[in-house]
């Protein structure tokens, strides 16, 4: 339960950080909240020999509007965004699921950047950035690129990150007012991982859905956008068989892997009600 030997930095720029990164190679990991990678050191699962710590870089940090946009700091806490008024008035579905990872003392050092970044198929946030159209900012030596939160997962713990590339912030789309929205997750006890969950954001018209996006959380070995699932709704007043077939289209694409969680069959049912849940309680908030 001791780390292995490690060099420690605690840049003061995003520049600083990039450099440290890129210089160091394979052999430096930056340390965000460290909720992921301090156990695994302790564990020895993990041995970089450099620890690149981002507390010191006022760079990444704070949440602003910018037009349309909300722009979060990688390093902005869950407990922070909690608080934050812009998020409550802008992005409630974001406090929602803040609230719904882990516990407190969890969510006062765990930090957005961290949640998005590691490419954990666990983790709530991935889907939920998806599901909202959201991007990503990296910064590296090559300069600096924004990538959709779409386009960023490519397997477990495999990322679109390149070699010394950081990710800075993410932009979210303000959603349309009067919108409906939902993260239903279903999990063993308090802090643990989601057994299924599903995110929903949409909009309604008449008593019927406009629009609509529906993500998966740890219901594969990356989120999920269960895209023929939000299209069969839309058009819809979300009665009893258009959920029904909803949930099938959703389950089709699951591809949860058996744990101690569930078996894969059971997993990809109850991810199924997940998605019912969140349908309907996204609609009962839209106005």
């Amino acid at each position: 339960m001791i780390p292995g030997p490690f060099s420690y930095h605690r840049p003061a720029t995003v520049a600083d950080a990039v450099n440290l990164l890129s210089t160091l190679g394979d052999e430096a990991r930056p340390l965000a909240g460290g909720h992921s990678l301090v156990p695994m050191m302790k564990l020895r699962l993990a041995t970089p020999e450099h620890l690149v710590d981002l507390h010191g870089v006022a760079g990444l940090k704070g949440i602003r509007r910018d037009g349309n946009t909300v722009v979060i700091g990688a390093m902005t806490t869950q407990h922070e965004l909690l608080a934050s008024d812009e998020i409550a008035k802008s992005l409630p579905i974001l406090r929602e699921t803040a609230l719904l990872i882990a516990d407190p003392q969890v969510r006062y050092r765990g930090t957005i950047g961290g949640n998005v970044a590691n490419g954990d198929p666990g983790n709530d946030m991935p889907a939920l950035m998806m599901t909202l159209g959201a991007s990503y900012r990296l910064e590296g030596p090559k300069g600096v690129r924004d990538v959709a939160a779409t386009d960023f997962y490519q397997g477990a713990y495999f990322t679109a990150l390149e070699p010394g590339e950081l990710l800075t912030s993410i932009s979210v789309p303000a959603p349309a007012a009067g919108h409906g929205y939902a993260y239903e997750k279903l999990k063993r006890k308090v802090g643990d991982y989601a057994t299924a969950a599903a995110a929903v954001m949409l909009t309604m018209s008449g008593g019927k859905v406009a629009t609509c996006a529906i993500g998966l959380t740890n219901l594969s070995e990356t989120p999920l956008l269960a895209d023929a699932a939000a299209k069969l709704v839309v058009g819809s007043s979300l009665d009893a068989a258009t959920l029904k077939t909803a949930a099938a289209a959703a389950v089709a694409i699951m591809a949860p892997a058996a744990d101690a969680r569930g078996p894969v069959e059971y997993r990809k049912h109850v991810g199924g009600i997940m998605v019912i849940r969140a349908l309907q309680r996204a609609a009962t908030k839209a106005a």
